[in-house]
């Protein structure tokens, strides 16, 4: 019995600190890619920033995994003993090492930032990056976005946009194939539409004459004056009527801002039916007065 007691010491006292240390290094540690960690900046080397989180080896940050922007000195950035989250973007290797991405993290949070935006249709500002003959690159929220020529304000010298600040909304948001495009132009034409209102008298210039009826350039938004609504009367031809450049005086009568559409009517201005056929000057001339005793009438 004494001899058994001997062993059954003999064994526990075998499990010595090195045993431990051997069975801790054997030990699974659960680190999987994309997973965010928290880690405290340990060191500086020739590869990277070296990170404590909690792992049987320091992590391994890579200096072009910081941030998207180059960094010159990783200390003014990270100093040294700082904690924040980190994702792991390579799992561990044979010494348990896991490789980290500050960049990463920031490009998670910058969709989700995009996305929130988007829902909520805000506008935010972005900064010019780039010029190529389709239009601009910009930074959008640290992210690459692009503007359409045909959706820039100015569209002339693109060179001088370089490092600007633009105010722009979302055209086109799709995170699976990293793509972000943007428009000043539709931004602009939102800004203008939330400044009309239904009852409204506006002025603009006909740009575009269609069989259905005549497109109006408002300060940048265009309504259109359907066949319809410009006399009581049928209209046989608008080409007879109207022509591109002129001026020309409307009631506003209906608007779409989720598709920005605009309708234009001149028919309920007129005095009696077919008015605008006869005498068009008249009606336009004294299109104030009639506005405003429409807008007594509706009230």
């Amino acid at each position: 019995m004494i001899s058994q007691g001997k062993n059954s010491h003999s064994a526990s006292a075998s499990f010595s600190a090195a045993d431990f240390a051997q069975a801790l290094d054997s030990s699974t540690w659960e680190f999987r890619r994309g997973q965010v960690v928290q880690g405290k900046v340990h060191s500086y080397e020739s590869d990277g920033v070296y990170v404590d989180i909690g792992g049987k080896s320091l992590a391994l940050l890579p200096y072009r995994e910081i941030s998207e922007e180059p960094i010159s000195h990783p200390a003014d950035v990270l100093p040294l003993g700082e904690e924040r989250d980190f994702a792991i973007v390579r799992e561990q290797d044979a010494e348990g090492q896991v490789t980290l991405s500050i960049r990463e993290l920031e490009v998670k949070r910058a969709w989700e930032r995009i996305g929130e935006l988007q829902n909520s249709n805000q506008s935010l500002q972005v900064r010019v990056t780039g010029v190529n003959k389709g239009g601009i690159t910009v930074n959008v929220e640290g992210l690459r976005g692009f503007i359409p020529r045909s959706h820039l304000m100015h569209r002339g010298n693109l060179e001088q946009l370089q490092g600007e600040n633009l105010m722009a909304n979302f055209l086109e948001v799709d995170r699976d194939r990293n793509k972000l495009v943007l428009s000043q132009r539709h931004l602009a034409q939102s800004n203008r539409i939330s400044q009309l209102q239904v009852g409204q008298l506006v002025s603009g210039e006909i740009v575009s004459i269609k069989p259905f009826g005549v497109f109006v350039d408002l300060e940048g938004v265009t309504g259109l004056l359907h066949i319809n609504q410009i006399s009581k009367n049928y209209v046989e031809s608008l080409s007879s009527l109207f022509h591109i450049g002129q001026e020309i005086k409307a009631i506003v009568v209906n608007l779409d801002e989720s598709t920005g559409r605009i309708s234009l009517s001149t028919k309920i201005m007129e005095n009696y039916p077919g008015e605008m056929l006869q005498n068009m000057a008249e009606v336009m001339a004294s299109a104030e007065a009639r506005s405003e005793r429409l807008s007594q009438n509706m009230s």
